[in-house]
């Protein structure tokens, strides 16, 4: 079952083939990690959307609050009878249809779907986990490629590269060849006792996770930490990367190239996100 506009639906005859967001990739959405009863980051989450729905020029339901699509959230885990568990919650925004480039209506409507998690709490695994520099296409940085839209074209080819290629994922450039971004997550680099993640004006996308992880090292006096651009080359010089988002938490990447790595940082900042959250 999938909740569409606040109503329990069956998932298949809800979207026309005239939709927005399939038509002109004129969709926002928010992948939400539900632990019990408990709504991760929902604050940030929410917050995120609203200005994401801002930028896109979106009207706001004036009962769009926190409280609202919260309930909305939980109403249906429970159609789904996964109120009491672990899951993985996709918030989809999209302008209703009508128009061409230019949309008849600023209105929108709402899909939320649920899918169960094994896990309560984020946890790291001992598999390879490689990736390698994707340089078909480029990010160009701005504040559209900070959000989450469904035009990710980019991220599916990229994506089907690492694929064929035996690769676990992919890290993203943007046009001035700097590394933005995995495909699924914002990239960190541990040189020593610095932390590295590339600023937003370089076209990352503003993760929640992102935030988390940042406040931690912040909160940390052994450890620096640096909003700034990271070159290829600066990779294979790296004590450790890892990948971040709501869903896998932190994932160490362990072979880049020719290089291989260490995950301590990244295991001890995943066992202190766990604190933060239980």
């Amino acid at each position: 079952m999938i909740n569409f506009n606040g109503t329990a639906v069956e998932e298949t005859n809800i979207l026309s083939i005239n939709n927005r967001g399939y038509t002109y990739g004129d969709a926002l959405f928010e992948t939400i990690k539900v632990s019990k009863d408990k709504i991760l980051f929902w604050e940030d989450h929410y917050f995120r959307l609203m200005a994401s729905m801002r930028i896109m020029r979106m009207e706001i339901p004036m009962n769009f609050t926190m409280e609202f699509l919260e309930n909305q959230i939980f109403k249906t885990l429970e159609a789904n009878n996964l109120k009491d568990t672990s899951a993985r919650v996709k918030l989809l925004i999209h302008r209703n249809e009508g128009g061409l480039y230019l949309p008849n209506t600023n209105i929108i409507s709402f899909i939320i779907t649920a899918k169960p998690l094994e896990n309560q709490f984020y946890g790291i695994k001992d598999d390879v986990y490689e990736v390698d520099l994707f340089k078909d296409y480029f990010i160009a940085p701005g504040l559209l490629s900070t959000l989450k839209t469904n035009n990710k074209a980019l991220n599916v080819i990229a994506s089907i590269y690492a694929k064929e290629n035996k690769l676990q994922n992919c890290l993203l450039l943007n046009t001035d060849k700097q590394v933005v971004e995995a495909l699924n997550g914002n990239i960190f680099l541990v040189k020593g006792n610095t932390i590295k993640t590339p600023p937003i004006l370089d076209g990352c996308l503003k993760g929640i996770m992102r935030k988390q992880v940042m406040a931690i090292v912040k909160s940390m006096p052994e450890y620096v930490l640096e909003e700034t651009s990271i070159s290829p080359f600066e990779l294979q010089q790296a004590d450790e990367l890892f990948i971040t988002n709501v869903i896998v938490g932190i994932q160490p990447i362990t072979k880049y190239r020719k290089k291989a790595f260490v995950k301590d940082v990244s295991t001890m900042l995943l066992n202190l996100l766990n604190e933060k959250i239980s």
